[in-house]
């Protein structure tokens, strides 16, 4: 197990993606061949209106275990090393638990993340919403992970319901969902978001001084929603 070299991170692109939403992303992802949603994961933390989270993922798998009491250095491990500004994903979907709650969350943000993406249930929320931070999954249960299931790995690719999370890929989530674009996109997305962007601003000028959406838009255009 080797850990991605985050070094590398395109941040200035990562920081231009950020002035978009998740809607934005994903329309420009189809257009270079690309699907990067997250199906079913939505936002259960804190996020403010109008805000997103984007940053390079920092990966962590849970397995099926029966052992109780056991340790979470896997994941401590993963959390503790963060590179700031990274977002822990968390795939948990193979046995019942939340392995997510308070905790793992403060530390989280203490260590730097901007935020943590669980493919599973999380827990705690009244007290992950207190910390100001945005925890995005598919469900919550307070149902303990004891006894059902123990981080075993991190820094690896992970399959989430057919789509490839990997270290160092960037994970964007906003109120609307969580979208994976690959590494190697990053650059390419992030400039064809900003063009994308610059269509819906012009778009958007043209329906508040009172253009229809037909003149705008008109049928059979592929332009933004």
């Amino acid at each position: 197990m080797s850990i991605f070299d985050y070094s590398t991170t395109d941040w200035a692109s990562i920081n231009r993606l950020s002035n978009w939403y998740s809607g934005d992303i994903h329309d420009v992802m189809d257009k270079h061949g690309a699907y990067g949603h997250l199906k079913g994961i939505s936002l259960f933390g804190s996020l403010p209106p109008g805000k997103v989270v984007c940053g390079p993922a920092v990966t962590v798998l849970y397995e099926p275990s029966t052992r109780t009491g056991q340790p979470q250095d896997v994941y401590h491990g993963a959390i503790d090393g963060v590179i700031k500004g990274g977002i822990m994903m968390v795939d948990a979907s193979c046995a019942e638990g939340s392995g997510t709650g308070e905790l793992m969350s403060t530390g989280a943000k203490v260590a730097g993340a901007a935020a943590t993406v669980v493919h599973g249930t999380v827990r705690d929320l009244a007290e992950v919403r207190h910390l100001d931070y945005p925890l995005f999954a598919r469900g919550t249960s307070p149902v303990g992970v004891s006894g059902r299931m123990e981080p075993t790995r991190a820094h690896i690719d992970l399959d989430i319901d057919g789509v490839r999370v990997r270290p160092g890929d960037v994970i964007f989530a906003d109120i609307s969902g969580v979208v994976v674009i690959p590494r190697e996109l990053i650059a390419t997305i992030a400039d064809a978001a900003d063009e994308n962007g610059k269509g819906e601003a012009l778009c958007r000028e043209r329906i508040l001084s009172g253009e229809t959406l037909q003149s705008v838009w008109p049928l059979g255009s592929s332009g933004p929603a």
